[in-house]
């Protein structure tokens, strides 16, 4: 799908991208990202190719990643802090004939790319002069048949836990990305001047969410001077400077903002998203007690990120809450038997409509347990009010949200298992004030084996990304298990 040539018709001049002191329109967007289809068609990316993706939040990679939409490549982003080997095997898994990089991700791009094309978008072009260095000058036409979206066509295959803890490729449709940005205009409002500021990856469907809805609303996106840590300082400045009205945030994000700068909200900041994690109450609390305009989210990757939200006034009235569903989605609350429960009734959270995901890609089985019944099941616990309010008691029962990086306790414990010394491990989350979570781990050595936590560690940092390590770890002699012998996480939990 085209997202940038209906908005380059319609109002060329209005500002796209936004960073530091300088400013892309439209116009300029999507000239450079017609220059790099040309590109993209050169290095033999077609229509229906799975092309990874190694995209920092810079202007290439936002013009990148629409270049390769409107080609309809399947753009397959790639965690930048994943190892070399996590990466390789995602794009195995995917199927992927190219690799897409920045210059500052080349080097990574051809470490993991063994048999793929890669292809590196550069970065120069002279702004001032509005000359992108582009033999372009037809003005942009839209056929409307390009534009017809195919529900099942995928746009971009994300990683995920999906809903049974085993990293998967979700398939998100541009329809996924229309319908969820509609659905979000509906909830939370578009101004003529709103300014997005980017936080999250592109990897994230949440970032790649703030580029297709800002292209469609006409709305700029605030990107990072440069795409470096996260830095709370950095975030209130920009916002400031840069008069965003809108920013999403993880808890720990929200957590260190207020740890950090006492000073009331930016005055043009209207609303903060935040999702990605449970929002502890007092957290909600100080945010509430700062002026912070707050609106609480439930999503996952397989809806298209968000699934229902509560407003700021709403967050006010009932703290804790997530809010109604968007437009066009319906929740419920089911039994063990799938059975609909009544309002105030613990249950499984399942939704459905327009922005639910086409299934996992190559995984027909996986596919089938989380779309029962034309419903898809979350694995996450909640009720529903008798407002029809939603409220989330408990998430993914094994998943570990760490400042808002999905960590896996299976893909963490094959890896400790490797190890020569290690019989057994159990890794679970436990609560932390910035994080959220952290992750924690229980080993039970092989008799006479000995190993140190310190090479522990260092085995697992070689292994996986850096967010992945344990940061709490303790060896015991045996795992707490129930009688059928299945460890009790709860268990471990609780003596970590």
């Amino acid at each position: 799908m085209n997202w940038l040539t209906p908005r380059i018709i319609s109002s060329p001049e209005r500002a796209a991208l936004i960073w530091g002191n300088r400013l892309l329109t439209y116009r300029q967007l999507g000239e450079w990202a017609r220059g790099l289809e040309e590109q993209f068609a050169r290095a033999g990316i077609a229509a229906g190719q799975r092309v990874a993706a190694l995209l920092p939040k810079t202007p290439a990679a936002v013009a990148a990643v629409h270049a390769l939409s409107a080609r309809r490549a399947v753009l397959v982003p790639l965690n930048l802090r994943l190892t070399p080997a996590e990466m390789a095997a995602q794009c195995a898994l995917a199927r992927v004939t190219h690799i897409v990089a920045t210059e500052d991700t080349a080097a990574q791009a051809r470490e993991i790319g063994a048999g793929k094309t890669v292809v590196v978008v550069k970065s120069e072009w002279r702004v001032a002069s509005g000359d992108l260095g582009l033999a372009i000058s037809e003005p942009p036409t839209l056929n409307p048949e390009s534009q017809i979206l195919n529900p099942q066509s995928p746009l971009a295959l994300l990683f995920t836990s999906g809903t049974t803890g085993t990293p998967k490729a979700a398939r998100l449709t541009a329809a996924n990305f229309l319908w969820s940005a509609v659905a979000s205009a509906f909830r939370l409002g578009v101004l003529p001047q709103d300014r997005w500021l980017l936080t999250l990856p592109l990897y994230h469907v949440g970032g790649l969410n703030i580029l297709f809805r800002s292209a469609l609303y006409g709305t700029a996106v605030v990107l990072p001077a440069a795409d470096t840590p996260f830095n709370p300082e950095w975030l209130y400045e920009t916002m400031r400077r840069q008069r965003v009205t809108l920013v999403s945030l993880v808890p720990t994000m929200l957590h260190r903002l207020l740890e950090a700068v006492p000073a009331p909200p930016p005055p043009d900041l209207r609303l903060v998203l935040l999702g990605g994690a449970a929002a502890p109450p007092d957290l909600l609390a100080r945010a509430l007690a700062r002026g912070y305009p707050v609106a609480t989210t439930y999503g996952l990757t397989e809806s298209c990120s968000q699934a229902a939200t509560a407003t700021p006034p709403e967050v006010r009235r009932k703290p804790g809450t997530v809010g109604k569903p968007l437009l066009y989605t319906q929740i419920r609350i089911v039994d063990e038997n799938d059975r609909p429960l009544p309002p105030g009734e613990i249950g499984e959270i399942v939704l459905r409509g327009p922005s639910v995901f086409a299934g996992y890609d190559g995984n027909p089985q996986a596919t089938a347990r989380a779309l029962r019944g034309g419903w898809l099941h979350t694995g996450d616990l909640g009720y529903l009010d008798t407002d029809g309010d939603l409220w989330v008691v408990n998430r993914r029962t094994d998943l570990i949200v760490s400042g808002g990086e999905n960590v896996y306790p299976a893909e963490v414990e094959a890896v400790l298992r490797a190890h020569p010394a290690v019989a057994e491990a159990c890794v679970v989350g436990v609560d932390d004030a910035e994080w959220g979570q952290r992750v924690a781990a229980a080993v039970v050595l092989h008799p006479q084996a000995q190993a140190t936590l310190a090479e522990l560690e260092a085995f697992c940092r070689q292994r996986l990304a850096g967010y992945k390590v344990p940061r709490r770890w303790r060896i015991v002699p045996d795992l707490p298990r129930t009688a059928s012998g299945k460890v009790k996480r709860g268990a471990v939990r609780r003596l970590l």
